[in-house]
């Protein structure tokens, strides 16, 4: 195996619990600030737990026109390659402008719904 390989592995895993031990130690100290400061452990469990039960009810329709407006993209970039011999350098461009089209689209529903 070559050694910047091996350097590289090493830090890559290094840094990953670096980052998780600060993660854990942060939240431990965070939680002991709380019961310092005279709060119940029922106090800290309810601002720590998260509602997973109810998702919006539009975020399927925001991953749906996501997902439809990158297709058209992927689609529209495959026509341009074959048609006008365009390299494949289009995909990001192609990708980013139609998902960022279709975000929009999502907001302006979004805000109709909000206001009915």
């Amino acid at each position: 195996m070559d050694v910047n390989g091996l350097i590289a592995i090493v830090f890559f895993f290094t840094s990953v619990m670096l980052i998780a031990g600060s993660a854990i130690i942060g939240r431990h100290r965070e939680r002991m600030g709380m019961i310092e400061k005279g709060m119940k452990a029922e106090d800290i469990k309810a601002l720590f737990v998260r509602n997973f039960t109810e998702p919006h009810p539009l975020t399927s329709l925001k991953w749906g026109i996501i997902f439809v407006a990158v297709g058209l993209a992927v689609l529209l970039g495959l026509f341009l390659r074959s048609s006008f011999s365009m390299e494949g350098g289009i995909f990001p461009g192609l990708i980013a402008v139609f998902g960022g089209a279709g975000l929009i689209l999502f907001y302006l529903i979004a805000k109709r719904k909000e206001h009915d």
